[in-house]
């Protein structure tokens, strides 16, 4: 017969722990409360309703997945099915632990302890494709709350650890002799200018309908309450600089001036000799000794127009990064996820960039294919 350790008072009064908590610090006081009132009911110290009171007013909100106790273990999964749920092969994995310096073992706020290894997993499993917590219980081994935990907590570690990779072009890769090599490898494929060594552009990612501020979250031209990101991409296929967010109604410009990047072009786009290099957009953006963009349509003279054609022709590739985003992580493409009071947009998407470059690191994608050019290794982006 199992031995219950608990005084009538506690089952009354539930001791220090609020009715119906259902938050993880709690849930292990709240399986205790509920031991407590099964044993005060079976020791006919309570009666049926008063059991059936207590139950109901201590019953957690989250709902109760069965598993089979255990742990979670990466070796149950061959390489297809680590490309399918995590979009990376088995040994890559870890590798890319190893590179983001995901630690070995982890404490969650509920001071619950994790594998690394597990926490990474998870947190790929759930950006490849927006899965409920529920769906992944049986492959984790743990309950909702935790696996919330695990995957808040890789968010902010990558975030908090690599966000600067796409804040800041003094990065390794984009050095003056790099750049050089990108603009060379443009302007073979055909663009007209022999100095251009990236393309910038403005993407809209929809969100939730808001609660407050529709207006200003509502872009009129894809007619959808939206934010905006501004990136700069290069020829090897890989996101140099990534801004936003801002309002879903707001202009390509506005990115453009709110995120500092001519000043940070000013002192960073050359090449190891001091000759200027520039990057291209499309219309939306002023031309600017670092900036450039098509000759306007008005009055376009045909040596013109054949310039914005051959340009255009190279700088659909930055609309190719934007797709490899929501492609490999396609949590962000989920609008219903995508609430701005409750979910940290902004912080996802910057996430699932960083992963995206890894992604290209390691496999490549149709840009540096195009351009017939390597990306960096894995261990020289995140160096």
């Amino acid at each position: 017969m199992r031995t219950y350790n608990y005084r009538v008072a506690d089952v009354i009064t539930l001791g220090n722990i609020p009715l119906g908590s259902s938050s993880p610090s709690n849930m292990a006081n709240l399986h205790r409360v509920q031991d407590a009132v099964m044993a005060a009911y079976a020791f006919d110290v309570i009666d049926d309703v008063e059991f059936i009171l207590l139950m109901d007013i201590n019953t957690s909100n989250n709902l109760d997945f069965q598993h089979d106790g255990g742990h979670f273990e990466l070796d149950d999964f061959n390489d297809d099915e680590c490309r399918s749920y995590f979009r990376f092969k088995k040994d890559d994995i870890f590798r890319l632990k190893h590179a983001l310096g995901v630690p070995d073992r982890i404490t969650l706020p509920n001071r619950s302890r994790m594998d690394g290894l597990e926490a990474l997993c998870l947190g790929l499993q759930r950006y490849a494709y927006p899965c409920r917590y529920g769906d992944l219980v049986k492959d984790y081994r743990r309950p909702v709350p935790q696996l919330c935990l695990a995957f808040n907590w890789v968010t902010n570690f990558i975030f908090d650890a690599h966000k600067h990779r796409l804040t800041t072009l003094e990065q390794h890769w984009l050095a003056p002799q790099q750049l050089r090599i990108y603009a060379d490898v443009i302007h073979q494929k055909g663009a007209p200018l022999n100095n251009c060594w990236g393309f910038i552009d403005g993407t809209v990612r929809p969100i939730c309908r808001p609660g407050e501020h529709q207006r200003v979250a509502y872009n009129g031209h894809k007619r959808v309450h939206s934010l905006k990101y501004q990136s700069v991409t290069s020829p090897n296929g890989m996101i140099a600089n990534l801004y936003g967010p801002v309002e879903g109604r707001r202009h390509d410009a506005y990115l453009l001036r709110e995120s500092g990047l001519l000043t940070m072009l000013e002192g960073g786009s050359h090449d190891a000799e001091g000759n200027l290099l520039c990057i291209y957009g499309d219309p939306a953006y002023p031309v600017r000794p670092q900036l450039q963009a098509p000759f306007p349509t008005a009055n376009i003279t045909p040596e013109q127009a054949a310039f914005n054609r051959a340009m255009s022709k190279v700088r659909i590739t930055v609309e190719w990064s934007f797709g490899d985003v929501i492609n490999f992580f396609k949590y962000t493409d989920f609008k219903k996820s995508q609430k701005i009071l409750l979910s940290s947009c902004a912080k996802m998407y910057m996430v699932s960039a960083i992963l995206t470059n890894a992604h290209t690191c390691i496999y490549g994608n149709n840009t540096s294919s195009y351009f017939e050019l390597q990306p960096p290794s894995l261990d020289e982006y995140f160096q």
